[in-house]
């Protein structure tokens, strides 16, 4: 059973893993750094706990106490209670949902080992918008993709924001990180993968017509908001593909055109 510890000093050391939530730049180099990442509010903790991450520490708002008793009563992990304002103060925001847990990091898997068993996987290249980042994984998760792959300037999908977005489904789908891009696609593509890149260019095949969901495997290249894939990544893709607009759009946000893209990769596919 976790101790309950009252804090009233935002200055405490044993808080340290709270402090400047909201300094992006800090928390992208401490978190990766020092092993941790925080899930924010009830549904994310017990998700990130179901998936197997130990639990370092949890803040919590008095009223949250009984709602997370469960959780308090399982794991041996502190357990900080502090007032709302006092948790303002220590990181740096209104934490609407009272709680907050800090999770040890678990080693990425190698890609060769994600290739090996997946059939269905999303390419992610510099997509670095946090929110994005969790919106795709939550539809990855949704529409049974079996892994993902990142770009190594890709964001972090611990990053509090995106697993906040994501709902927890960061901890639902496994991914990795290539080292050399955009070389590591030739590796992709001898396991067995047609890679397809996503992009609103005139030339793309719309991608009802290119069928990617009657493959064995399929890769789905994803760019970042606005630049879309590299000149590099387009050259490494098998076809390129599209998501047919009307009324002048030219283009849907990464979060949204990931989704419908999902969806037509896996189709006709049994998801668990």
């Amino acid at each position: 059973m976790a101790e309950i510890i009252t804090v009233d000093d935002p200055d405490d050391p044993r808080l340290r893993d709270y402090t400047g939530l909201t300094d992006v730049e800090l928390r992208r180099r401490r978190e990766p750094a020092e092993g941790l990442f925080i899930a924010e509010g009830e549904k994310v903790i017990r998700r990130a706990r179901h998936a197997g991450y130990e639990m370092r520490s949890m803040l919590l708002s008095a009223k949250w106490v009984d709602v997370m008793r469960d959780v308090i009563d399982e794991v041996p992990a502190p357990v900080y209670a502090v007032s709302p304002e006092l948790a303002e103060r220590v990181t740096g925001y209104h934490v609407h949902r009272g709680a907050l847990a800090s999770m040890q990091r678990k080693p990425l898997p190698e890609p060769a080992s994600l290739l090996t068993t997946a059939r269905r996987i999303a390419v992610m290249e510099a997509v670095n918008d946090h929110t994005n980042i969790g919106a795709i994984f939550r539809s990855a998760a949704a529409l049974g993709m079996d892994a993902v792959l990142l770009s190594p300037d890709c964001a972090d999908p611990l990053y509090r924001r995106s697993v906040k977005v994501s709902m927890g489904a960061v901890f639902s789908v496994p991914y990795a990180r290539l080292e050399n891009w955009p070389r590591d696609l030739a590796t992709v593509r001898e396991a067995g993968f047609t890679l397809f890149a996503l992009t609103p260019a005139d030339r793309a095949t719309p991608l009802d017509t290119a069928a990617p969901h009657t493959l064995d495997r399929a890769a789905l290249l994803l760019g970042a908001e606005g630049d879309g894939l590299s000149t590099g990544a387009l050259r490494a893709a098998d076809e390129w593909v599209r998501i047919p607009m009307a009324h002048g759009v030219d283009s849907l946000n990464v979060g949204a055109a990931a989704a419908v893209a999902f969806y037509a990769v896996t189709t006709g596919r049994p998801t668990a």
